[in-house]
């Protein structure tokens, strides 16, 4: 049975979407298939919901980083809405706070908050079949790898602190093409 965590909606402004549980390497590139998708289409503003994520991991982070440079690039932005303290923390200590908006109270949706949010609950087309789940694992590491090299590419902190990471990880993805395990 699929678990699904994220769910979405298209509203005349914005691309609205609810993580119901933990934001993680799991259900990131989900986020990010959904997103590309609506930008691809012409949208611009992307709104992650986190009002019942408990938190978000470093791959998640580096995922809506990404989203944030092409929301940018699109002229338009990604924003945070209901964050908990610790996430709200995690994005900031990471400098997210400068890519993403974090609970703007000037975003046209801010007024309007609990009306979406009950649409998007009635919204029995709204849930994100996460096909992710059958990523190979080279894909995975691809993925993991492209988040954490955006953290990376943030500030000299970040640097440091997803340097070996990041290594690691392209050590892994190499070992895997030496293998013959490269399935693009």
């Amino acid at each position: 049975m699929t678990v699904t965590t994220l769910t979405y909606h298209q509203f005349d402004d914005c691309l609205w979407i609810r993580c119901a549980s933990r934001g993680c390497f799991v259900n990131s590139p989900a986020l990010k298939n959904l997103a590309e998708r609506y930008l691809e289409s012409g949208g611009n503003t992307i709104v992650v919901d986190l009002e019942v994520c408990p938190g978000v991991d470093s791959t998640f982070m580096g995922t809506l980083a990404g989203l944030a440079r092409k929301c940018m690039a699109a002229g338009g932005c990604v924003q945070i809405a209901s964050p908990t303290q610790r996430t709200r923390d995690a994005m900031e200590s990471l400098g997210l706070d400068m890519l993403l908006e974090l609970d703007p109270v000037d975003a046209p949706w801010y007024a309007t908050l609990m009306e979406r949010r009950s649409v998007l609950a009635q919204d029995t087309e709204a849930a994100v079949e996460e096909e992710h789940r059958d990523m190979s694992e080279i894909d995975r590491t691809r993925h993991v790898l492209e988040a954490h090299n955006t953290l990376r590419s943030m500030s000299k902190k970040n640097d440091e602190t997803f340097g070996y990471v990041c290594e690691t990880l392209e050590e892994d993805l190499q070992r895997h093409i030496d293998q013959g395990d490269d399935d693009t």
